[in-house]
């Protein structure tokens, strides 16, 4: 079940039945899981600094509304959840557990408003969009930590932790520049790993994981937690292994679409509370190592089959909290590093030099928030340095070294203010960010927001919002010039204006929420081609305008043995682009996009989930023999069948059940039937 939510909305996870993970037992248990996402700020918390409450109700109309004044916690300022404006998709811990999905790439194909193009399965590649943007404006985040690329959106969704780490999944819809500026110009997708208990609780566990499948599929995994009683220290570790072999071959028989990776993820806790003051503190910290080796057969040219592509990714963060009385204080600092290595024709350097690529994320973020007369209020800074060294990006490095010849530098500076009136029904979030990118020596520009929204009874909720954003170029945009591709340093940042209403209803049995926007952009950046041209190359350049209208809609029915939803997103842009401009990215979007899904609790401990999903895109893609091809129209359905007890889950996946060929990008085919099998199981330390 995926619950399109209020910003600042807990997760309602109901006790199961039977041990079904979908049933609502007839005494309401509710856990309030505090959204990172959900704030009227946008701003994102750190996981392991948010509370947790337990009400037990009967089961009555108004019990779920008892919530609507629990605290949410932000990085910049935290709201009651009947306060809280805007909306939020949030995949649950056991949505996630219960899906028929293999990565975390995989799961956020059920959420509408987002469009989700493989290259490959399992998450070799995947470029996510929302609301018709591409993976390039989007910002990702682990536990609140900016992760993006500068290099490239290709390689957003390499993530560091296993599927079975995953807390939960948040998806802000829209632009939220008054908080993360140069990267979140559609919207921001934040991946929360599962928090450590609390103080005073015993949480010692051991956690294992084993599948394998069609195509040679095996994948195994395993995490440990560590949080001894009355102890300020808590500690998780995890790790993971995956290969499969492929689903196709190139024209000389070789394997050409195969897989192999690991993951390591470490993450810990240390909270200080005193009796005799009202100071309080927390330090959280994570430390990740991905790595992983695909063939990507024809990802990047349809001429040459045996591509082959090498990543290696660090992800490191420190996070503070520090509480005296109406004084909030939340510094972080982070440190990614990423690796890449691209193969055109796989093993053969002599033959075609391969391209490598290394770059190191540098930031610092400081935010504050304080309570005083006239309602809340938040600001703070960030720092942010990217920089590269590689074979082909950037400029000519005065010290080369190994393999890296050119590179290129360049840091962001950002102020943030915010204040909020807060309401028994009504709340007004307003404030703005201020940018400053050294990279061709940009000016500090302004992008304000405000969100407002109003509760009518207990049932209803209108909203309404303005907020604009930026994008900087990647590096790749930059100077991405060989293999017929020609880039332009001197692209300029992207800017979006956004505006949104919308309205949501929730009773026991049924929620129904919808929302229409429209974005105003310009200087979009995209790869096109001049298809008049004798000897077309694809060429960096920026649109002048791009405008897009959207309507957005979810149903959900709930009872004891049934779950059903279904959600509909319908978009429409207005270019202007000459109609023989050929595009990679921005000219193709997705006009209609349906998904429904079915939870059946069957028997006890035996599970069925259905999901379905529909899609028709916008655009063309030009083949290997030079005829130009409309997306066509296509559905996927998948399927998990899984016997579930306290202690061990068996269960049985099923992806495209019925083997429909389609592709997300021109000329790179998906897979069909795909099955796999696995168990689930976890001890007590």
């Amino acid at each position: 079940m995926r619950k399109n939510i209020q910003k600042g909305q807990a997760a309602v996870r109901f006790k199961h039945f039977q041990n079904s993970p979908y049933a609502v037992f007839r005494s309401l248990k509710v856990q309030v899981n505090i959204g990172v996402l959900a704030v009227a700020s946008l701003a994102f918390a750190n996981p392991d600094s948010l509370s947790a409450q337990t009400v037990t109700t009967p089961m009555q109309p108004e019990a779920q509304y008892e919530l609507e004044e629990v605290e949410v916690t932000g990085n910049r300022v935290p709201l009651t959840l009947g306060q809280a404006a805007r909306m939020v998709t949030v995949l649950s811990r056991d949505e996630i557990q219960a899906a028929p999905v293999q990565s975390i790439n995989d799961l956020l194909k059920y959420a509408v408003g987002v469009d989700v193009r493989q290259r490959g399965p399992i998450g070799a590649q995947t470029d996510i969009g929302i609301r018709g943007g591409t993976s390039e404006q989007i910002t990702i985040l682990l536990n609140g930590i900016n992760i993006c690329d500068p290099q490239t959106g290709h390689n957003a969704f390499d993530f560091p932790c296993d599927i079975s780490d995953i807390e939960r999944i948040e998806v802000l819809e829209g632009p939220a520049g008054r908080v993360y500026g140069t990267s979140s110009l559609m919207g921001a997708i934040n991946i929360v790993t599962t928090s450590s208990p609390k103080l005073g609780e015993v949480r010692k566990g051991l956690n294992f994981r084993m599948e394998g499948g069609s195509f040679g599929y095996l994948s195994a995994g395993g995490r440990v937690s560590l949080k001894p009683q009355q102890s300020p220290l808590t500690s998780q570790l995890s790790a993971s292994y995956t290969r499969s072999d492929g689903y196709s071959r190139s024209k000389a028989g070789s394997l050409n679409s195969d897989y192999s990776g690991g993951k390591v993820f470490y993450q810990g806790r240390y909270t200080l509370t005193s009796n005799h003051s009202p100071l309080t503190s927390m330090i959280s910290w994570h430390a990740g190592l991905s790595t992983k080796g695909f063939g990507s057969n024809t990802f990047y040219s349809a001429k040459f089959d045996e591509q082959f592509e090498k990543t290696v990714k660090l992800n490191t963060a420190l996070q503070g909290e520090v509480t005296a009385g109406n004084w909030h204080f939340r510094p972080a600092i982070y440190w990614n590093r990423n690796h890449d290595r691209f193969e055109l024709i796989r093993g053969s350097e002599e033959k075609v030099p391969f391209n490598y690529h290394r770059t190191d994320v540098f930031g610092v973020n400081l935010n504050s928030y304080f309570d005083w007369l006239l309602g809340r209020t938040a600001f703070g800074a960030e720092f942010r340095n990217e920089d590269i060294v590689s074979t082909n990006l950037g400029e000519e490095l005065s010290d080369p070294f190994s393999h890296y010849k050119v590179g290129l530098n360049r840091s962001n500076l950002s102020f943030h203010l915010e204040h909020n009136i807060l309401l028994k029904r009504f709340t007004l979030s307003a404030g703005f960010i201020a940018v400053k990118n050294t990279w061709n020596e940009m000016p500090f520009k302004v992008y304000p927001g405000i969100d407002v929204s109003y509760r009518i009874g207990t049932n209803w909720k209108i909203y309404a919002s303005y907020n604009s954003s930026l994008r900087m170029p990647s590096f790749t945009e930059l100077y991405y010039s060989v293999g017929g591709h020609q880039a332009d340093k001197h692209l300029r940042p992207e800017e979006l204006h956004a505006l949104e209403g919308g309205v949501k209803f929730q009773s026991n049995i049924f929620q129904l929420s919808a929302s229409v926007f429209h974005h105003h952009a310009r200087n979009m950046i995209d790869w096109v081609m001049d298809t008049r041209e004798t000897d077309p190359v694809w060429q960096s350049v920026n649109h002048t305008k791009v405008n897009t209208i959207g309507f957005e809609t979810t149903a959900n029915v709930q009872c004891s043995m049934l779950n059903v939803q279904c959600s509909y997103c319908y978009l429409h842009q207005d270019k202007d682009v000459e109609d023989y401009l050929q595009s990679q990215y921005s000219l193709e979007y997705l006009r209609h996009k349906l998904t429904a899904s079915l939870l059946l609790h069957v028997i006890k401990h035996l599970d069925l989930n259905v999901k379905y999903r529909f899609q028709d895109r916008m655009g063309s893609y030009t083949t290997i023999d030079g005829e130009v091809c409309d997306y066509h129209p296509y559905s996927v359905v998948d399927m998990r069948l899984s016997w579930n007890t306290d202690t061990y889950s068996i269960y049985l996946e099923g992806n495209n059940l019925t083997s429909k060929r389609y592709v997300d990008y021109g000329n790179v085919p998906q897979p069909g039937c795909w099955f796999v099998a696995g168990m689930k199981v976890q001890f007590s330390l």
